[in-house]
């Protein structure tokens, strides 16, 4: 599994021009479920995320996790994060799990990270055509791969 993390001052998800997730300030995570990812890969990022020390505490070092801020979050299914472009101009999307296999994993890591992070996690709609807004804070983005790891 992949996901973009981002810090934000505010985040939201609209489709068709109707809002239908937002928060304040917390973490915007775009996730992407690969071929051959399971509930370990979830679990991994699930815990990842929730414990990332990327918000500044008051001496102004990044020390404190979106737990230690009760900041929000929000998750997007993104599959293009395992678009390949190495070849040619048109990205290939044959690492990209199918949707009856993403779609279980993602709705398992939305779950994962809000019991981690005690909190509830926001979501878009998945497969659907979303517009993301957000105020990215810092900036602040990481990329994290569970693949990396095993």
């Amino acid at each position: 599994m992949r996901a973009v993390v981002q810090r934000v001052k505010k985040a939201s998800v609209a489709i068709n021009n109707e809002v239908v997730s937002e928060i304040s300030q917390g973490l915007l995570i775009l996730v992407g479920v690969g071929n051959g990812d399971t509930t370990a890969d979830a679990d991994y990022l699930a815990e990842k995320i929730a414990e990332l020390r990327i918000f500044e505490d008051d001496g102004g070092k990044m020390n404190l996790s979106v737990k230690d801020i009760r900041g929000g979050l929000l998750a997007v299914s993104q599959f293009t994060l395992y678009g390949d472009c190495r070849r040619g101009r048109r990205p290939s999307f044959t690492d990209s799990a199918r949707p009856e296999q993403a779609k279980p994993l993602y709705e398992y890591f939305v779950e994962k990270l809000s019991e981690i992070a005690a909190t509830e996690v926001k979501t878009g709609v998945f497969a659907a055509d979303m517009a993301v807004s957000l105020v990215n804070d810092g900036p602040v983005t990481l990329l994290l791969d569970s693949g990396k790891l095993f």
